[in-house]
């Protein structure tokens, strides 16, 4: 035999970027498709690789090492280097914790190959070289260094994968479906607004790449789906570390975007990627969208979650307290600590929910977790919250990690209402607890359906969070919480006030569109022998979402007498003109009623949110679009105020179309259409979803949806 002692050189390297993507599922990536294309590959599945050398190998002198390297400082027994050996290996070993190659095809200088990676591996940008030498003269050694970056994303499809999800339909929603909805709104109206989360373009890899490297999460760590999404929870935001999104709920938004205005994921990370900085506004379904854009892109299995009327603890107590002085005036700071809205109840909140074993926790609470982007209160010293298990939460076992404390309050916190006084030895008296107006409904997206129209596609998943309200589950679950908890444990002990003599009920508004008028109407029984003498503060307010004051549009003071057993309706009306001008963003308003019984210091507190319907944007355009033909979108609805509307704006957004686009047009007259055409070019084939947001200095918030059809010219669905 003879001894070749002149190592071989490496001419060429294909990756097989197409053929690897189909058979990972990341065909759909635009940095596969791109010029040169970018390898995306799904960890613990083979992929294929081809190399030319200078000359045939000798499998008896040759040999042929290839280095997978990740991060900084890449070292096999952190997980973060990868060696494989080529040789004469036919097949691979199972739940192998290393990298693994073997020969395919060996025809002269060409050599197929096939690489598999653990399923356990980091996930995010890897580099590749090869070195080789000969036999005997090891020293001597050519290196080839691979210029393309390769992605290696979590791999929801194999059982080693943390994230593998045994329901594989499921996986083509939570984890390949670019577009969806989010749920915004009350109880009793809320509506789903669509949104692009556009995973697939081709600045979102890129973008996870930069955010994951800011948020300082160890390279090691990264293949870790606990560790990765409490850190996506992190960096979404921009509290901390030079994050995606900064937060803003005061309606000022120069030098940003209202959030309102972003009809998906795209337009932020892009400028994030391009602009390198934190991009200004976002609110908590911007989180939670980009979120789910950022999870699924990188191989998670994630969906944005509303929760309608969402507890802000901001104590640890698992209670809402609210407190009101000696004349039943509502007060807006904690009156023990002094800080303003410690405890709040927002209409909804939006949070996310990703899925994974959690082998850090006994068996049974693994499935789906809540990660929360908004930044709401410091968790390890930073705004983050999350994995928490589902499960968990609706356990009430906070002994695990992660924030199961705060998800808690937040899916089924008791509001506590206290009133001031002086015979009381803390100075406050508990006059209420309401164990139902926390956690009223939680809504997700439906798998596998799409209503422009309507809530055709809209879950209700609340009792995955918690048993039926009222329950004896329910209330176990609350009260196993509280008992762990030392603050929550104080204040649960407190005895429930005695059965009072005179009955209250707010009546609740369902529906009010904008520029109708409505009443805030309280209905009174005297159940005693005899009258009773009442004190009553009625206040109507608009709010934002999150549960801070807007302005105020009436407040009235009485007092008035009720005979034995009879009944009165006290009735607060309020016309168009007195709210209209009143309203912040959204139309959230809030309806409370205090009322003292004289003779017997009875108290009761009665408050109800509603949202103000605004009109929706009817879009109208060819059912069926043709790849690469420009067609045109007509925009239409009504002006409901009786104000001009001035610096109006149209955005519109689909991922398979050309990219986000704004359009300005000129001033809507009082009562007036709103009516735009806009001209949209579509590049993919398939079913897309349309999302367009209209915003103007007097109205925001108006929205559309619709669903076509791209076709090539031949009449073919895909390409």
């Amino acid at each position: 035999m003879v001894v070749l002692h002149t190592a071989l050189s490496v001419k060429t390297v294909d990756l097989c970027e197409k053929e690897n993507a189909k058979l990972h599922r990341t065909d759909g990536y635009e940095l596969v498709t791109m010029d040169p294309p970018t390898p995306v590959l799904r960890r613990g599945q083979l992929f294929k690789l081809k190399l030319r050398f200078n000359r045939p190998f000798v499998k008896e002198s040759d040999i042929v090492r290839i280095f997978f390297s990740f991060g900084s400082r890449p070292d096999v027994m952190r997980g973060t280097k990868g060696i494989v050996t080529v040789d004469d290996k036919t097949s691979f070993l199972a739940n192998s914790e290393t990298w693994q190659v073997r020969v395919t095809d060996m025809r002269s200088e060409n050599v197929s190959l096939e690489v598999q990676s653990p399923a356990d591996s980091p996930v995010g940008v890897w580099k590749m070289r090869i070195d080789t030498t000969v036999s005997g003269v090891e020293k001597t050694v050519n290196t080839y260094e691979v210029d393309s970056d390769i992605y290696l994303l979590f791999n929801p499809w194999v059982k080693d994968d943390l994230v593998y999800m045994d329901d594989e339909k499921l996986l083509e929603e939570y984890v390949m479906n670019d577009t969806g909805k989010i749920w915004l709104g009350t109880e009793k109206q809320h509506r789903g607004r669509g949104w692009v989360f556009g995973q697939f373009e081709d600045c979102v890899l890129p973008a996870c790449e930069l955010m994951l490297k800011r948020s300082e999460i160890k390279d090691a760590a990264r293949g870790d789906p606990i560790k990765m999404s409490r850190a996506i929870s992190r960096i979404i935001n921009a509290n901390d570390d030079g994050g995606v999104v900064v937060g803003r709920w005061d309606s000022k938004y120069d030098g940003g975007v209202s959030p309102s205005t972003w009809t998906g994921s795209v337009p932020i990370l892009k400028k994030f990627l391009e602009t390198k900085e934190s991009v200004g506004w976002g609110q908590c379904w911007v989180y939670s969208g980009v979120a789910t854009t950022v999870c699924r892109a990188l191989g998670l299995p994630a969906r944005s979650v509303t929760n309608l009327t969402s507890a802000h603890d901001g104590d640890n107590t698992l209670t809402i307290d609210r407190y009101f002085n000696s004349h039943y005036e509502y007060l807006y700071q904690d009156p023990i600590t002094g800080k303003q809205f410690v405890d709040m109840v927002w209409n909804f909140h939006v949070w996310n929910e990703v899925w994974m074993a959690r082998p850090d926790l006994p068996m049974g609470y693994g499935g789906w977790q809540a990660i929360d982007a908004t930044p709401q209160e410091q968790s390890d010293g930073m705004y983050q919250c999350g994995p928490a298990s589902i499960e968990a939460i609706r356990q009430g076992a906070v002994g695990f990690n992660y924030d199961i404390p705060f998800m808690v309050s937040t899916v089924n916190a008791d509001v506590i209402h206290w009133i001031e006084d002086r015979r009381s030895e803390s100075g406050w008296r508990k006059i209420s607890c309401s164990k139902s107006e926390v956690g009223r409904m939680i809504l997700t997206k439906a798998p596998f359906v799409f209503d422009p129209n309507g809530d055709g596609d809209r879950e209700d998943i609340t009792f995955h969070y918690k048993a039926r309200e009222g329950t004896r589950e329910e209330r176990f679950a609350l009260y196993r919480a509280a008992r762990s908890l030392n603050g929550a444990r104080k204040i649960y002990a407190i005895p429930e006030k005695a059965e009072e003599d005179c009955e209250f009920t707010l009546v609740d508004l369902d529906t009010v569109n904008i520029g109708e008028p409505f009443s805030l109407e309280v209905n009174i029984k005297n159940y005693s022998h005899e009258p009773r003498t009442f004190h009553a503060n009625l206040t109507i307010r608009s709010v934002y979402y999150n549960g801070n004051p807007g302005n105020m549009v009436r407040a009235v003071t009485t007092r008035f007498t009720v005979s034995p057993h009879e009944r009165e309706v006290l009735r607060l009306p309020v016309t168009a003109d007195q709210y209209l001008e009143k309203l912040v963003e959204y139309c959230h308003m809030k309806l409370s009623a205090v009322i003292n019984v004289v003779e017997t210091n009875q108290t009761w507190v009665g408050e109800d949110d509603f949202r103000v319907v605004k009109p929706t944007i009817a879009i109208e355009t060819a059912k069926t679009l043709i790849v690469g033909k420009p067609a045109d979108m007509s925009l239409k609805f009504e002006n409901p105020l009786k104000e001009l509307l001035t610096d109006c704006e149209i955005n519109f957004d689909s991922s398979g179309f050309i990219k986000t686009k704004e359009m300005r047009f000129r001033d809507v007259a009082p009562g007036g259409t709103v009516q735009a055409k806009y001209q949209v070019i579509p590049h993919k084939t398939g079913k897309h979803n349309l999302v367009v947001t209209f915003v103007s200095k007097q109205l925001c918030d108006i929205s559309g949806m619709a669903t076509v059809e791209v076709i090539n010219e031949l009449g073919n669905l895909t390409q």
